[in-house]
């Protein structure tokens, strides 16, 4: 008899296949005295991080997209400064390079879990680098997705970027992908947020999976967060049939969003870069909803000039012409420090001084970024759109809204990231062109649960009746005062979360490009009344995973 294993689904996708499990992590090195000298361990460490560094820095290349940008920052973390200084100390100390590495790495990991927010969602990428680090001392192949020689369902209990950037997922590869399923992790997590720009058919945080063996044939089917092992020929029969009615869906010609009444909802890509523009349009995007600026600003040690963003910024709008594009400004603060921004530290970064109010506190960045954009946008023909992150006042509303119109910005808007926002929507929106909601922030502060913190995962959901209650006070404003209410986090890009969005009062929904498509055939399949009625179910229940039964009842899926 087949066995359902529940978790949480990346899209709508089903696939089904034998499994293969990733190879679990080599042991810890000892902690035993070097017979090398310090210096001579030294080089040899060295070495192998520059070796770590130039292979991630090879497969951020190859992958492009989010996933270039977590291998990037990968590599600039095998390489920081101040993990060299704690792995050089131990060697003083008579250690082995094998054990210098794991040791100094961990009190890092450990120091970034503290500190949460955007370095506490590093913490798992760094396990990954000292791993390859160590394989590289050991002269072992690095840890990595296996290759059985046949097409396979990977299951692993999460994946580092490095992997899930490159997992081969051509149809003629005997060591094609066909889905991926973990054990841990959450619709938030790296894995979730990869797979989902790559278009993989993936379950995650499924942990009953744990128990699934090798060769054991399973579905997975993304669209009901389920892992079927021992299926039946009439379940494999029926999710063949699926899979190959989602293909011919995707095959067929792009359409503007809307559902099935005709209500338009516009479908908009989220953007770490202009190289990422050509993908997007190709996929359908009818516009931009979130541009993240950061990428000019991170690996820099003082902020880029006017000139420099006001280059990039025309790439990008010269590839939307006509289209709409909103860009965030800068978002960065204690929790992702910049030395020209501000790098003190603080207790507690997540609530520090960090978006606009970091901004505020370096008033010429802000200013230069409007500028430079605001000479993008007389250069070019896209309608541009500016909006500041982390507004928790109306009084910020009313500084970033008159400081953008002042440098000749027409349309500046909000995220609302924090209850604080959204419970006062309707007076910000009296002073905010628009209104865009993060999803994966407004989550995290009101479940008071860090975004990745494998101890409260189970709490960052925005299918959260909290966090929907709180989206519908901000659509209710929004459609109040005739002002637009887009999202802009992940959730947008779950298919039936997305209908409950546009029943809550969402106008636009963005997304990774390559969810695109599942969020336009499932928003095809409702009226705005359906939606209505499917986003009322979701809120009349007590928890994320009763929202997400009711949602789906309500649906008839």
């Amino acid at each position: 008899m087949s066995d359902t294993i529940t978790g949480v689904g990346i899209g709508l996708g089903v696939a089904h296949g034998p499994v293969a499990r990733m190879a679990e992590r080599a042991p810890a090195p000892r902690d035993e005295p070097s017979s090398r000298a310090a210096d001579e361990e030294a080089a040899r460490v060295r070495e192998a991080v520059a070796a770590v560094a130039a292979e991630l820095n090879r497969r951020a290349e190859t992958a492009g997209g989010a996933a270039r940008d977590v291998l990037e920052a990968q590599a600039m973390m095998a390489e920081d400064p101040t993990l060299e200084e704690a792995v050089q100390s131990r060697l003083e100390d008579g250690k082995t390079s094998e054990w210098a590495v794991h040791d100094a790495f961990a009190e890092f990991r450990a120091t970034l879990e503290a500190v949460g927010g955007y370095l506490g969602e590093r913490a798992a990428d760094l396990d990954d680098v000292a791993a390859r680090v160590i394989a590289h001392l050991r002269g072992e192949p690095a840890p990595g997705v296996p290759t059985p020689g046949h097409p396979f369902v990977l299951v692993a209990p999460d994946l580092a970027p490095a992997d899930t950037a490159l997992l081969d997922l051509d149809p003629d590869s005997p060591n094609r992908v066909l889905a991926l399923v973990t054990t841990d992790g959450g619709p938030t997590s790296h894995t979730a947020i990869l797979a989902r720009e790559k278009g993989i058919v993936a379950v995650v945080g499924a942990s009953e999976a744990a128990h699934l063996a090798d060769g054991d044939t399973v579905i997975v089917d993304a669209a009901s967060g389920s892992v079927t092992a021992d299926p039946s020929d009439e379940q494999l029969s029926d999710a063949q049939r699926r899979a190959d009615e989602r293909a011919a869906a995707e095959a067929a010609p792009v359409t503007p969003g809307a559902l099935a009444d005709g209500t338009a909802v516009p479908l908009l890509a989220n953007l770490g870069s202009p190289a990422g523009a050509a993908e997007a349009l190709e996929l359908g995007a009818e516009g931009v909803g979130l541009f993240r600026t950061e990428f000019l600003f991170l690996s820099s040690k003082e902020a880029p000039t006017v000139e420099a963003q006001q280059a990039e910024y025309t790439r990008l709008l010269t590839a939307f012409a006509g289209k709409k594009v909103v860009v965030r400004v800068l978002d960065a603060g204690a929790d992702k420090p910049l030395p020209f921004l501000n790098d003190a530290p603080e207790d507690n970064p997540a609530l520090g001084l960090r978006g606009l109010r970091a901004l505020r506190a370096s008033e010429q960045i802000l200013r230069d970024q409007l500028t430079a954009l605001a000479r993008a946008d007389a250069d070019t023909d896209a309608d541009l759109w500016v909006m500041a992150p982390m507004i928790a006042t109306v009084e910020e509303t009313e500084y970033f809204t008159s400081l953008a119109r002042e440098l000749g910005l027409k349309t500046a808007g909000v995220m609302v990231e924090v209850p604080a926002s959204a419970l006062l929507a309707d007076r910000v929106l009296k002073r905010a062109d628009f209104a865009s909601i993060g999803t994966n922030d407004l989550t995290q502060y009101t479940m008071a649960a860090d975004r990745l913190l494998g101890t409260v995962a189970t709490l960052q959901d925005p299918w959260h009746p909290a966090v929907l209650r709180l989206i519908s006070h901000v659509g209710e404003a929004g459609a109040a005062q005739g002002k637009p209410v887009g999202i802009c986090g992940e959730a947008a890009a779950d298919p039936l979360l997305a209908v409950v969005l546009v029943g809550l009062g969402a106008t636009t929904l963005s997304m990774a490009p390559a969810a695109l498509a599942d969020v336009r055939y499932s928003l095809g399949r409702f009226t705005i009344d359906d939606a209505r009625r499917i986003a009322q179910a979701a809120l009349d229940a007590d928890d994320a995973a009763g929202a997400r039964a009711a949602a789906r009842a309500a649906a008839g899926s």
